[in-house]
């Protein structure tokens, strides 16, 4: 089956393929040396006795790790196997696939070392003590596959007692990206970002991040919309997350499902379930309306029924549609950056930074609504990304070294 095919189909033609390569592979990362043991002198120099000098140098001042280890270049993948990539709680053993895509991702995206670390927990106390255990050891933490709630109780905890970059990446990677998409999408529709009504279907970790970066930068009018319908400041049950957005959010307090609070809209952005955006909501929606749908592997909507309901600019999260919204544009540039200037946080600052930094590599001239960010192979977005992130540190003042 060729690689257009859509949806279920494409999704199932590919398991049998990708198992047969995993067990070729035997695994999609490995560890080499770069330090050539190929003589006594040699491996006296990298290990006993020679070791011992830089032991010595680190116990007297620990950031010298930075400069004596690979701590400098590499990071930790840590998940708990509680929202794997769309198959949910499979367990942190089932999740290592993934940790181990995420890391070579990182490497070939980024030149980044990473190593893909699974904690058998639920416990979220448990997970934060275990991972600021391990700090020493890395540039870095990219938490990933941590379902919501939790993951944002963990992030937080770890950022207040780690001195290295606590990153998200289901959460932050995914809101650089979707705002580079629609910085871009609203330009190319002659809209100005605070004036859109933007709907964000989904409230869980995507979502708020989305939200909150889309605030930051300037938006003012998003609702967001879980399975009860819009959330709203005084809406009943609300968890403490979804209390917190209801104050920042909806100002205008409209209520009722996804289909009252489209009408009208000019974004809506699906971070949720499979076909749960129709034409007739598309329809409902201001001129040249711009659809991030981007549920995996079955979006909101497809493509061509967005665009036949009168959407200007669709986005997907797949690969086989234009404009698709892949964290991989961000998350390797970005720890490139911060690894770099040793940074102790990756702030709001950096990450609008970033969002830039990929919405400028499409040029006023090759802007058009089916291609509305670079693609993933595109070689310019490592350096882009990174050196944007960079300056934003060092701007900020989160930076250990220039």
């Amino acid at each position: 089956m060729k690689r257009t095919c859509k949806g279920e189909e494409f999704f199932m033609d590919n398991q049998q393929k990708a198992l047969e390569m995993h067990r070729k592979w035997a695994g999609k990362i490995e560890v080499t040396t770069r330090a050539p043991l190929d003589s006594a002198e040699a491996l006296a120099l990298a290990y006993t006795p020679g070791v011992a000098a830089p032991c010595l140098e680190i116990e007297k001042d620990p950031d010298l790790s930075f400069v004596y280890t690979r701590r400098w270049n590499t990071v930790a993948v840590i998940t708990n196997g509680t929202a794997i990539l769309g198959l949910g709680d499979i367990g942190p053993v089932a999740g290592m696939p993934v940790m181990e895509g995420k890391a070579a991702l990182f490497k070939a995206f980024g030149d980044v070392d990473a190593i893909p670390l699974c904690v058998n927990s639920k416990d979220i106390d448990e997970i934060v003590k275990i991972i600021a255990s391990l700090q020493g050891s890395f540039g870095g933490v990219n938490l990933e596959d941590i379902k919501a709630p939790e993951c944002f109780y963990i992030e937080q905890k770890l950022k207040e007692v780690c001195d290295i970059p606590i990153f998200h990446d289901d959460q932050h990677g995914t809101a650089v990206v979707t705002l580079a998409a629609l910085i871009n999408a609203a330009k190319l529709v002659h809209k100005n970002l605070g004036d859109l009504k933007i709907v964000m279907n989904g409230a869980g970790a995507a979502a708020i991040a989305i939200t909150k970066l889309m605030l930051s930068y300037g938006c003012k009018n998003v609702i967001l919309v879980d399975r009860t319908g819009a959330i709203y400041e005084g809406r009943e049950k609300l968890n403490p997350i979804k209390t917190e957005m209801a104050k920042i959010t909806n100002l205008q307090h409209e209520e009722g499902k996804l289909e009252d609070v489209i009408k009208g809209a000019d974004v809506f952005v699906g971070v949720s379930a499979p076909n749960c955006l129709t034409e007739e909501m598309v329809k409902s929606m201001n001129k040249d309306a711009i659809v991030f749908a981007c549920a995996n592997p079955i979006p909101e909507i497809m493509p061509d029924k967005a665009l036949h309901a009168g959407a200007k600019v669709v986005a997907t999260g797949r690969s086989d549609f234009p404009n698709q919204i892949n964290n991989v544009l961000a998350f390797p540039g970005i720890f490139r950056g911060t690894l770099d200037v040793r940074a102790i946080e990756i702030n709001v600052e950096m990450k609008i930074a970033a969002a830039l930094a990929l919405a400028n590599l499409v040029s006023d001239e090759e802007l058009r609504p089916e291609y509305i960010l670079p693609e993933a192979f595109d070689k310019r977005v490592k350096d882009a990304v990174a050196n944007a992130c960079k300056a934003a540190a060092i701007k900020t003042g989160v930076n250990r070294i220039k």
